[in-house]
């Protein structure tokens, strides 16, 4: 086992034998698996980039990795649980960033698709507008996200997180942290994320005209409902 010497899509400077320490320590939470789950865990982020058609997926889960490891190494600590959920997180935002600079580079290079094959030029056009849709619409649910009180936003997420048996032993516990049925759980979220949608959708209406944060104040009356009625 050892750390990636470089960042490759950044150029940041090589991790240091600390950072990569703790981000072995912080990925095992306290159970030493000797690299395993480190290993595990970087196929897992190359097979995320892979299927979203990153053409360098093994650079972009190095990349991943490397920022936690920087930020494990500066703070000691990442309080979010579990570390795969963490992992995803800071994945999304390395992938946003891989996109706008493919984006860039083809702008720059337009006439070497000529050379591309017929069926993969004809469905450029839609791929790239699928893209754009998909990193609007995210941008715009972290703003609206942010617009929730934060016992709002902890109840959503955590609502819609997980899967299967995990889900449900999650909302359970989350029901009887908060004191009320599981019923009233389920109408609290969806309030919550109907309000969340309209947000979104309003959010991405008016983004064509103004920046995309910019472009969600004002128009949180939906959120403000939902603030009222879940009564948090």
């Amino acid at each position: 086992m050892h750390a990636p010497i470089r960042d490759t899509t950044r150029g940041e400077r090589a991790l240091t034998p600390l950072a990569f320490k703790r981000l072995l320590e912080w990925l095992d939470g306290g159970i030493d698996s000797r690299g395993e789950t480190y290993l595990e865990m970087r196929r897992r982020l190359v097979s995320y980039f892979d299927r979203r058609n990153r053409l360098s997926a093994d650079e972009l889960a190095d990349e991943t990795l490397n920022r936690i490891a920087r930020t494990l190494e500066q703070s000691g600590v990442i309080r979010v649980t579990p570390p795969a959920r963490y992992c995803y997180v800071v994945a999304r935002f390395v992938l946003l960033e891989d996109v706008r600079r493919e984006r860039m580079h083809v702008r720059v290079d337009a006439p070497q698709r000529l050379d591309l094959p017929s069926e993969w030029r004809r469905g450029l056009p839609e791929r790239e507008a699928g893209l754009a849709l998909r990193e609007q619409r995210l941008d715009c649910l972290d703003c609206c996200l942010q617009k929730l009180q934060p016992e709002q936003r902890e109840l959503v997420v955590e609502y819609y997180r997980d899967a299967l048996r995990q889900k449900i032993d999650r909302r359970r516990h989350l029901a009887k942290r908060l004191g009320i049925t599981m019923n009233a759980l389920a109408i609290r979220a969806w309030r919550i994320r109907t309000a969340l949608e309209c947000c979104v959708e309003a959010c991405r209406t008016a983004s064509g005209q103004v920046p995309r944060c910019r472009a969600c104040t004002g128009r949180s009356a939906s959120l403000e409902a939902a603030s009222r009625e879940v009564n948090l």
